[in-house]
């Protein structure tokens, strides 16, 4: 106890100077206004009237009289709830496909021993290379000869799978230690109980991150269903918003009021799943 208690204490971590804690955020809350800083300017010319001139200067964020007006003409103009329940439809699939698809792809290439695994991963890592309007024409070309041209299926098959998310997940499977899964092996599981039990549990957060950037990549979608979609009853949201810019350019509100309708949902889906977000950073989701 005496040699313990003759031990020196730890030496104290030196505090940061005021200015450089002040520097710090001065340069965050610059970053934060550059970041919402069109959203916010957005949201303001979505609830502002007629008899408000939007481009007063000074600008003026705060509306003086808000109303949703501006989101009633959307939803006269386009059928805006048949284009959002295109792009849900789009969008749900691509995240399912993604998350199943993807959880197995990283698994197999992380867990499973076969010929060709390494030559399999870098195919993976090539495909993020190349452009995605690279591979539009030979895209359209076999959603024709499938037939599946002006259909919602044709929206979802090209990024079903996206190369990127079956990275993520892979490097999250290679955090999990071996020797929880060699303790299952002896206990008598699977291949599938191992990955159902063991390893997707243990990678919730990054799945999370690949939901986000699937239903993310698929819902923002607008060159490829603009190409494969000739129907307006088969158009996602992104397209059909396209209707606002071109007929009614000059109504700048109603044209906010869309911008708000599209981005709303990615803002729910991500504030649902933030805790599961940084976790999946956590996870090595975004590694390499």
């Amino acid at each position: 106890m005496a040699a313990l208690a003759q031990q020196p204490a730890a030496p104290r971590r030196a505090r940061a100077p005021r200015w450089r804690t002040a520097l710090r955020y001065a340069v965050l809350v610059i970053v934060l206004l550059i970041m919402i800083g069109p959203f916010l300017w957005q949201l303001s010319t979505s609830l502002k009237g007629t008899t408000e001139d939007i481009y007063t200067s000074p600008p003026r964020l705060l509306p003086a009289h808000p109303t949703f007006a501006n989101y009633r003409d959307v939803a006269d103009i386009i059928p805006v709830w048949d284009f959002i329940l295109n792009s849900l439809k789009v969008a749900v699939t691509n995240v399912a496909t993604n998350v199943i698809g993807a959880a197995m792809a990283g698994y197999a290439l992380s867990r499973l021993r076969f010929k060709g695994r390494g030559a399999a991963g870098i195919v993976f890592v090539l495909a993020l290379l190349v452009p995605t309007e690279a591979t539009m024409l030979a895209q359209f070309a076999t959603m024709r000869s499938l037939e599946l041209n002006n259909t919602l299926a044709a929206v979802v098959l090209p990024g079903c799978i996206g190369a990127m998310n079956v990275l993520l997940m892979r490097n999250a499977f290679d955090t999990i230690p071996y020797e929880i899964e060699e303790a299952a092996v002896i206990d008598g599981a699977n291949v599938w109980q191992r990955f159902t039990r063991i390893a997707l549990p243990a990678v919730k957060g990054t799945l999370a991150v690949v939901a986000i950037f699937s239903f993310m990549g698929a819902w923002d979608d607008f060159l490829w269903p603009l190409i494969v979609l000739s129907d307006s009853e088969h158009f996602t949201l992104t397209v059909g918003l396209n209707f606002l810019h071109g007929t009614f350019s000059d109504n700048q509100r109603v044209v906010a009021a869309g911008t708000i309708i599209a981005v709303a949902p990615l803002i729910v889906l991500f504030a649902c799943l933030q805790r599961f977000f940084f976790r999946g950073v956590g996870e090595g989701a975004v590694k390499g």
